[in-house]
């Protein structure tokens, strides 16, 4: 076991630590001071995550004195429903929890993100834990209090700010996770590395090998740089009224992305990659980065196995108007995170449809 490293999100009363290490989800039991003993625990996890994690981590719990056990729910950026927030609010009822009853999220960013909204609606909210299992909820939808469920017409769409109590991340986690799910997640790095931290690009330019064959240390270390980076821009912005956008890197067009291919063609990550090579290719028509930008993303993209560019049966028009339906929007307008440089973003909405369009086409060229 690696000792944990440990980040603070400084949010006032909602502040909380983020922990980071390999083999630590043992730990959880002992962290939980926040919370009376004896209280109830719902910990909401896959069948799959279930066997794999959940079974023992319930025995944990039960061992130190909490009345715990495992609220089921699928996996699957198709079952971010609606339906499976009932299905869980279902089972709280059922279970008669309280508003002092704690509910620990152990998987993906579909099961954190679900579980974590229905923590903030049941009773009106109750507290939650994050337990990511995958790189990309590790480095991204773990921290910093979003929580959401789809709509048929776009990602997201339903949703409310709930700061988990603590996020524990095991590395050692990641070791199940089938290798398209792990180079999914190496996107959502890539982005922190293109907002915030040249480091960061270089070391996944120099460590990729050491990555995709999930190096114990230099995974710790990544994940941790990126929790830090996504740490700061919370504690800066924590409701997304401004510089938190940047996060968004690439997220505009993916989405749309997304939701013009009914979420059964890409993983989010895969999708993530193509649009910030959508936003470089946009960012460089005007002149804000040079090409020597757009060939060093790319080839990082292509050694984490990423898709290199949008794919040519998808409609460029249909991916723009995807867009318009996307929570950035602002007055009609849609407001782009584009590059100045490795480490270095802007907000702008003035971006015309063709602009985008053009950069979609051009990640073809």
């Amino acid at each position: 076991m690696m000792n944990a490293r440990a980040i603070r999100v400084n949010l006032a009363d909602r502040s909380y630590d983020i922990r980071i290490g390999h083999g630590i989800r043992a730990e959880l039991p002992k962290s939980l001071d926040f919370i009376r003993q004896g209280a109830q625990i719902a910990l909401v996890a896959s069948p799959e995550l279930k066997r794999l994690y959940g079974d023992a981590l319930v025995k944990s719990l039960r061992d130190a004195g909490y009345a715990a056990w495992l609220a089921e729910m699928p996996d699957g950026e198709q079952f971010k429903t609606m339906a499976t927030a009932s299905l869980l609010y279902d089972q709280f009822i059922e279970r008669r929890m309280e508003r002092n009853s704690l509910v620990v999220a152990l998987g993906g960013g579909v099961t954190g993100d679900v579980a974590g909204f229905v923590a903030a609606t049941y009773m009106r909210g109750v507290p939650f834990v994050q337990m990511p299992t995958t790189l990309i909820s590790q480095v991204d939808s773990s921290v910093g209090g979003k929580v959401a469920v789809d709509h048929p017409k776009g990602k997201n769409l339903i949703g409310a700010f709930h700061q988990p109590k603590l996020v524990l991340i095991d590395a050692e986690t990641l070791d199940s996770l089938p290798a398209r799910q792990f180079r999914s997640g190496i996107a959502e790095v890539m982005r922190y590395g293109v907002i915030a931290s040249p480091t960061l690009f270089r070391t996944l330019e120099t460590r990729m090998d050491a990555i995709l064959a999930h190096d114990p240390t230099v995974l710790t270390d990544i994940i941790t740089e990126s929790c830090s980076i996504k740490a700061r821009i919370v504690e800066e912005d924590e409701t997304e009224s401004g510089v938190r956008a940047t996060l968004n890197y690439g997220h505009t067009f993916a989405h749309a992305i997304e939701a013009v291919t009914h979420y059964e063609t890409f993983l989010h990550g895969e999708a993530v990659a193509v649009g910030m090579l959508c936003a470089g290719e946009m960012a460089k028509a005007r002149g804000l980065v040079d090409q020597s930008f757009c060939d060093r993303q790319r080839a990082l993209i292509v050694s984490a196995g990423l898709p290199p560019a949008v794919p040519a049966e998808l409609d460029a028009a249909e991916i723009v108007d995807a867009m318009k339906l996307d929570k950035k929007v602002a007055a009609g307008r849609i407001r782009f995170i584009v590059p100045t440089g490795i480490g270095s973003v802007e907000i702008r909405d003035d971006f015309s449809d063709a602009d985008a369009q053009a950069a979609i086409n051009a990640t073809r060229a």
